[in-house]
């Protein structure tokens, strides 16, 4: 199996292009982040996410585009409207873009079978979770048709989802 670098040293080693597709409805359900939001406690990003804030401000400011595309049922679960409210206060003040696509748009659309981070059209990391959300292992590939999968598939969600100003969750 090949190593998988800290993500921290793919996002810094990136130079051109991070984008990131989610597509489940819950993740990490066990994040103090989400539980404090579920019993209705204010959530401050930079309090919370602040080396994530400054990992993206540094990639966004060598001029690094960042995007994260996430298809989401409808009505959306607890943990979408939790990433939702948080979304502009940590991944849009840290320079991503973000959209939002409803999972009955993405039918014909060709997905690959995890979530993943494409770095420069050309490093997959492919995240593995399990049925709860939480996190399993990382794996990472060049594998060329890998990538193009993913760059496609990215870019099929891309095109026909909602930017996060104008999406209002159901």
């Amino acid at each position: 199996m090949t190593r998988v670098p800290p993500f921290e040293e793919l996002f810094r080693n990136c130079q051109r292009s991070a984008i990131h597709l989610e597509m489940r409805d819950g993740y990490m359900k066990s994040d103090p982040a989400f539980i404090d939001w579920s019993a209705g406690h204010a959530i401050e990003p930079a309090t919370r996410w602040g080396d994530w804030l400054r990992l993206v401000r540094e990639a966004t400011s060598r001029g690094v585009e960042v995007r994260r595309a996430r298809i989401v049922s409808e009505p959306v679960s607890a943990y979408i409207r939790f990433e939702y409210e948080v979304t502009e206060g940590l991944n849009l003040a840290a320079g991503e873009k973000v959209r939002w696509l409803s999972r009955r748009k993405a039918t014909d659309i060709a997905l690959p079978g995890n979530d993943f981070w494409l770095f420069d059209a050309g490093l997959v990391l492919v995240n593995h979770f399990d049925g709860n959300g939480d996190s399993l292992e990382h794996e990472v590939t060049t594998d060329p048709k890998v990538a193009e999968l993913c760059a496609a598939a990215f870019e099929g969600v891309w095109e026909r989802a909602v930017p996060h100003a104008e999406y209002q969750p159901v």
